[in-house]
């Protein structure tokens, strides 16, 4: 990348990050002062706002590292890439998860409260991140490229992602067997939620059809993030492919770094959608909101008397 497209590109990244770490910090604290974390769907929530903020708190700035080729020992290059799979795969193990959830939800609505458990989601959150863990950190166990040490003749290499972290690895293990499968359960689990829901409408009580209302809000809710999610991933897991399964076409490296923007601002955009769309979580931003103005104008005031005393 030339120097003027790496400044912008960098520039950008560090706009995504701080939009990443504030607007999931806000999700985190808001969930928490509602006190929804009691409620198990919540649970899952925070544990995909804890994924996105370690997206822009720690994944982006080891990306930038990664991409300004700085000379460093090849297993420490290593560890680095393989901890910026980590996060996409706890996104996709949650974001499956919360489906799961949800669809237990609809399904056993009587049985839900005593079979879905706060302790069990917890337990169920953090088995997703070891999973996503073991995934991400497989090529350190030996699926790394071999060729890399053999060319550089030193333990030292420029440290760069797709020279240390194989292709196979990325399109057969990551993109066609972690991402794509569960994407597609995904799916097919919200559309039985979605069927379920409207099927069960006709003859219901006003108490039931308000229920069911509920449930379909905060249903399209999280169709709304999981649709966010395959919209911005799956441009960089295209070109990943088409370069691997079609190395005569050549993709230019702008639209290599737009879709690796576009993955990195998944992270961000989650706390809006969360903002306009999940009622508790809405609330709670309203009075953060409103607390911080009340001590901006407090702030302001007391400033102002203190010029008048002087």
């Amino acid at each position: 990348m030339v120097s003027g497209g790496g400044f912008i590109y960098v520039s950008l990244e560090v706009l995504i990050a701080v939009g990443c770490c504030l607007g999931n910090m806000l999700v985190i604290w808001a969930v928490w002062r509602s006190g929804a974390l009691n409620k198990p769907t919540f649970c899952l929530i925070v544990s995909l706002a804890v994924a996105d903020f370690l997206v822009g708190a720690v994944a982006i700035p080891l990306a930038v590292t990664v991409d300004i080729h700085i000379k460093i020992p090849f297993h420490a290059c290593l560890f680095i890439s393989c901890f910026l799979i980590v996060p996409l795969q706890a996104s996709v193990l949650t974001l499956l998860a919360i489906a799961v959830d949800r669809c237990l939800r609809v399904c056993i609505p009587f049985r839900y409260k005593s079979t879905v458990t706060k302790k069990r989601s917890w337990f169920l959150a953090a088995m997703c991140w070891i999973l996503a863990s073991v995934l991400g950190f497989l090529p350190m166990f030996g699926w790394y490229n071999n060729d890399a040490l053999t060319r550089y003749n030193s333990t030292s290499i420029d440290c760069q992602f797709i020279v240390v972290i194989p292709i196979t690895y990325l399109i057969h293990f990551i993109f066609e067997g972690c991402f794509l499968p569960p994407l597609a359960v995904m799916i097919a689990l919200y559309c039985y939620i979605f069927l379920k829901i409207r099927s069960g409408r006709a003859g219901m009580s006003a108490e039931t059809s308000s229920y069911k209302q509920k449930e379909h809000k905060l249903a399209t809710s999280l169709v709304l993030v999981l649709a966010l999610f395959i919209v911005c991933w799956l441009p960089l897991h295209t070109i990943q492919s088409i370069t691997y399964y079609n190395q005569s076409i050549h993709v230019p490296p702008i639209a290599l770094y737009f879709g690796i923007l576009l993955s990195h601002a998944n992270s961000m955009v989650n706390p809006v959608v969360y903002a306009f769309k999940i009622p508790k979580i809405k609330r709670e931003y309203g009075k953060i909101w409103r607390r911080v103005m009340e001590k901006f104008i407090y702030f302001s005031n007391s400033t102002q008397i203190v010029k008048l005393v002087y």
